[in-house]
């Protein structure tokens, strides 16, 4: 009995461990926000749009396929993730999420949202978990480690009178 509650506790450890680092608030971010995502690892290369909406101080991120087919959906509630319609949990998405909103963090606030981030020239760290370097204006590469590559660029927006 002793052993299966100890992999039990083992096993709730490791899942709590396993969730993406989020920031102590959420940061100012101009929203709406459209970006293209291209996925690359092991030679192989997938792309998406990933779309952020502020819905009540809370973010709301879908993730599509190019033929407008949602991968993922989340809602971003202060410090947890929940659910968004009928789509599966999508652990990588999360993930994917997660680092592009440390990646969009505007400079003036990653020290109070993220203690242990460190940022120099153009590049961005959060420990061994996630490296950011900056291309320009909202595009970046995101190296999450094992390989995988996220090349993330902004679609343009629509001029409003």
């Amino acid at each position: 009995m002793k052993a299966f509650l100890a992999c039990v506790l083992c096993l709730l450890l490791s899942a709590c461990a396993a969730r993406p680092p989020l920031p102590e608030r959420l940061p100012g971010l101009t929203l709406p926000q459209q970006l293209h995502v291209q996925r690359e690892q092991a030679g192989q290369r997938q792309d998406w749009l990933l779309v952020i909406q502020d819905e009540h101080q809370r973010l709301r991120w879908s993730l599509l396929d190019l033929l407008g087919i949602p991968q993922a959906r989340q809602l971003l509630d202060g410090r947890q993730w929940q659910a968004d319609g009928l789509l599966p949990p999508n652990p990588a998405a999360r993930e994917l999420f997660a680092a592009v909103l440390f990646a969009l963090t505007p400079p003036a606030q990653l020290a109070q949202l993220y203690p242990q981030a460190r940022e120099q020239a153009g590049q961005r760290w959060l420990g061994d978990r996630w490296h950011v370097t900056y291309r320009g204006e909202d595009a970046f590469d995101l190296n999450l480690g094992e390989g995988l590559r996220y090349v993330i660029d902004p679609l343009p927006r629509e001029n409003r009178p």
